[in-house]
This record gives structure tokens, C-alpha cells and sequence, in this order.
């Protein structure tokens, strides 16, 4: 099993020994860095009594920030949602510090991440996030999406005059359509916001773990499925998507919550503007990976071109 992370912050067996006393655990005896996803860093621990964990450092969230998580998690275990609630400590604390940074850990959960889900796994991560969506219709977070709208915009602008001329078109058409929706018809609630296939684990066609929710914000549901839609319903190797799974995976979401008439109509300009968010910010991580030299082979670079042909597929535009 892997989890959707790097590890950009070092640290050794001794460093974690403190931490691993204070939850009243046993000592660790391997830790091994994962690859991953682009923004915290994760370590798998095992320790003496065979167990085995996860080590979050949160590189992005300060501890004021990352302090939703916990109880978000421990919400979502109590729906029946297979998510990993983190450890506390003696004084119930589930945030520590490790290495300078807010720090947690919690059990690692069984299963793959599914390379090329089938139309089983497809239908089955779309019931899995309408279940998401309704277990946290009415939870208590008041927290805005970090990476909507206004951001899609700020970044926009940034690196629009950077682009190739076929790039800026395609920026451009993208938000152009999304200006033209009324969204503010559709349905709204907690959205996990990264849930791509290195934040989901599998057993065969069952959900076995959900993971890394450091995303977590309101903002439209349509968003959510679109993000996840894009990266398990594609016309695998290809960076095009494949209708055959699209249809497995709306599938199982309205199993649980139908999609409205807005949210139908609005589907396809909300896979786009996913792909563009996508893109954006694996452009904006590049960018701060060259400039801070961080490398290595336990650092995951994304590729935007993934993002930006999937994108122009999307919209059915030439190359």
C-alpha cells in the first residue's frame, strides 16, 4: 500500500521514538519515506509489536490549520467511512510536533491503489464519495475550498502571459464556460477536493481507505466528482476520458444522491475546470520545486501536461 504523499522533511528512527512514548506505543524499529502526491510528507512506521503506521508531517497547514482534521476523521470512521482516525496521545491530543511541523499518526489501512480501475472500482469510488458527500451534508466545518474559484483566477492571471498561445486559448476557453453556468444552483456542501486514485486504497472491487483530507472545504459537490472523475475514468494509457467508466462511476454516486438537472447540464464544464485546477497547481509546484530545489527520489513531481491534454480532450480542441 502506498498513500498519496512525498516525503520533503527528513527524519530517522530517533526522531520519532519521543513521539511514538508519548501515545503510549512501542518503540518503531523500520521507517521508510513515501512517495507521493505533492504537498505533505509521509513515512510508513513499523513498529515492535508488528503494527504499522503513518506519519504525517504537514508541510502546507500549520497546526491551527490541520486541526480540523482529527475530528473530521473521527466523524467520518463513526459513519462507517474506512478512514484512518489519527492516534492521540496521553492528554487526548491527536496533533503533535515533529521536525518543526504539525504532526499525526494513524494506522495504515489495507488495499492498492487501483493503477487502472476497472468499471467495478469505478462504480463503486462513486458511491463512495456520495457517501462522503452525505456523511458530511451537515458537519460543522467552516472552511472555504483553498483551491476554488478564486484561486483557479489569482493563478490564472499569474501564469497567463507565461503560456504558449494554444495554452492561453485553452485557459481561457475553460473559464470563459465556467462564467457561463449558473452555479449557483447547485448543490453545495464539504468536499474532500483531492480524491484521486493516490488517495484511494482498494481491496479487489471494495473501497478499503480513503485518505488524505487536508483538501477538505465547501464548495460544490459537482467540483468533487468532477476532481475524482477525471482521474478514474480515463481511457487508460491515454490522458483521455473514458465515457464507459464515466457512466460505471455517476453510476454509483446516484445510487446514493441522483445529481440534479442543474448538476447534469453542468457536468462536463465542471470536468474541465477540474482538469484546469489540476493543472494549475502542478504548474505552480513545478515552479516552487525547481526554485527550492526540492528533488529527489522521494518527491513526486506531477506532470501538468497530464492535466493540461486531458483538459484540451475535454473541450474537444485540436493540439
Amino acid at each position: 500500500m502506498l498513500t498519496g504523499m512525498s516525503a520533503y522533511t527528513h527524519v530517522d528512527l530517533a526522531d520519532v521514538q519521543p513521539l511514538l512514548a508519548a501515545c503510549a506505543m512501542p518503540a518503531a524499529v523500520s521507517l521508510t519515506p513515501i512517495k507521493g502526491g505533492i504537498e505533505n510528507s509521509n513515512y510508513f512506521l513499523t513498529l515492535a509489536d508488528g503494527s504499522q503506521w503513518v506519519l504525517t508531517l504537514f508541510e502546507e497547514l500549520s497546526a491551527g490549520e490541520a486541526h480540523f482534521l482529527g475530528p473530521l476523521l473521527t466523524h467520518l470512521a463513526a459513519a462507517g467511512l474506512p478512514v484512518a482516525a489519527p492516534l492521540h496521545d496521553a492528554s487526548g491530543n491527536w496533533l503533535h510536533r515533529l521536525a518543526g511541523l504539525p504532526a499525526q499518526l494513524a494506522p495504515r489501512l489495507s488495499g492498492q491503489h487501483p493503477l487502472h480501475p476497472d468499471t467495478g472500482q469505478c462504480h463503486a469510488m462513486g458511491e463512495t464519495l456520495a457517501r462522503l458527500h452525505l456523511a458530511l451534508r451537515d458537519y460543522p466545518l467552516a472552511r472555504s475550498n483553498a483551491h476554488g474559484p478564486d484561486w483557479w483566477a489569482a493563478v490564472a492571471a499569474r501564469w497567463e502571459k507565461r503560456l504558449p498561445e494554444a495554452d492561453r486559448q485553452l485557459l481561457q476557453a475553460t473559464l470563459a464556460r465556467y462564467h457561463s453556468l449558473p452555479v449557483d444552483a447547485l448543490p453545495q456542501g464539504l468536499i474532500h477536493g483531492d480524491l484521486f486514485r493516490d488517495n484511494m486504497l482498494f481491496t479487489d472491487d471494495r473501497v478499503s481507505g480513503v485518505l488524505d483530507f487536508s483538501e477538505c472545504g465547501h464548495d460544490h459537490w459537482l467540483l468533487d466528482i468532477a476532481i475524482t472523475a477525471n482521474d478514474f475514468c480515463r481511457n487508460w494509457p491515454l490522458h483521455a476520458p473514458d465515457p464507459v467508466r464515466q457512466e460505471a462511476f455517476v453510476s454509483g454516486y446516484e445510487s446514493l444522491r441522483p445529481l440534479t438537472q442543474e448538476e447534469r447540464k453542468a457536468f462536463p464544464v465542471f470536468l474541465a475546470v477540474a482538469a484546469l485546477r489540476f493543472w494549475l497547481s502542478r504548474l505552480e509546484v513545478e515552479e516552487r520545486n525547481r526554485e527550492e530545489g526540492r528533488g529527489g527520489e522521494h518527491v513526486l513531481q506531477k506532470d501538468p501536461a497530464e492535466m493540461r491534454e486531458l483538459l484540451r480532450r475535454l473541450l474537444v480542441l485540436p493540439g
